[in-house]
């Protein structure tokens, strides 16, 4: 049996707690434990306390010990020694979302890539400079140190590590028991690095449905303004008063869009995707797709397909 010891830090989120145990227990060759530096009850994040019987005496000869929690709090010093202690003789060192302050906090993250919830990732860059933060990240491992960001991509990391464990098999049905898609990329963006104000104003309606509708074709400025009826400057500031963003910004990201849809439902080779979404070429598909979703189109189908 692998033995995971999940390491409760408050402040915690119950639903955080419950990631390791739903993942690991899902497959019968793990051994969970859930512990904290002290047991019995422990407060949660807008919701009832938790009552957490064992101590850290659980993290002595885990195969693997799991960060859950702290809220970007300074985690109690006998936390900190138990994961040095955990990481020195050998154990797989983890953290979902904030537990990544608690492995920053024990030293173990200095000189390594790591990720945490992009609301604090600021946060953990500049209280340790010495980690290379990746806010973008579902989960990063470096040097056998594995960090999530929050909540569904704690999940994503969790049957990952057991996909690394046990194989893909393994972890595909362990995400089947869990009613959650098969284990994503931890490459894969968090989907907040651009997030698209909504649209506030109608007077260019038309002319965004016109272009939704030709989205396969050519699409320069000039023929939006000569569809709205008014010049490209006209239409570049009421284009932005409306939605947030300039018109071949606004066209590149509903062409991505078209091209996830595409990539989602059906079979067509890439060279098709890039055409009927107005993309021009596979290279350039694929490198739209990573910029704005982080994820190549293969791994994207891959990924999402609802086909």
């Amino acid at each position: 049996m692998h033995r995971v010891a999940a390491v409760i830090v408050p402040p915690v989120l119950s639903f955080d707690v419950s990631i390791p145990l739903m993942v690991f227990n899902s497959v019968d060759r793990y051994d969970v434990r859930v512990c904290t530096a002290r047991p019995g009850p422990v407060p949660t994040v807008g919701g009832p306390d938790i009552v957490v019987t064992d101590g850290l005496d659980a993290v002595e000869g885990a195969d693997t010990v799991i960060a859950v929690g702290s809220g970007g709090e300074q985690a109690p010093a006998e936390v900190l020694d138990a994961f040095r202690t955990a990481a020195g003789g050998g154990a797989r060192i983890a953290s979902l979302c904030t537990g990544a302050f608690v492995l920053a906090q024990a030293g173990l993250l200095d000189g390594r890539r790591a990720t945490t919830h992009w609301a604090l990732a600021e946060d953990l860059a500049t209280r340790f400079p010495a980690i290379d933060v990746q806010p973008g990240l579902l989960f990063v491992e470096d040097g056998g140190i594995f960090t999530s960001a929050g909540a569904a991509a704690a999940i994503d990391m969790c049957l990952h590590l057991v996909r690394v464990d046990h194989g893909a098999a393994v972890a595909n049905a362990a995400a089947r028991l869990a009613v959650v898609p098969p284990v994503r990329p931890g490459g894969q963006a968090q989907f907040i690095e651009t997030p698209l104000p909504p649209e506030r104003g109608l007077s260019l309606a038309d002319t965004r449905a016109w272009a939704l509708a030709r989205l396969d074709r050519p699409l320069a400025l000039a023929d939006l303004a000569g569809h709205a009826r008014m010049s490209v400057r006209t239409l570049t500031r009421r284009f932005h008063a409306e939605t947030g963003q300039s018109p071949l910004q606004w066209l590149l990201h509903r062409r991505v869009d078209r091209a996830r849809e595409l990539l989602e439902t059906t079979g067509l080779s890439m060279d098709q995707v890039a055409g009927r979404s107005g993309l021009g070429s596979a290279d350039s598909l694929r490198k739209h797709m990573v910029a704005r979703v982080g994820l190549t189109p293969t791994a994207y189908r891959a990924s999402f397909t609802r086909r």
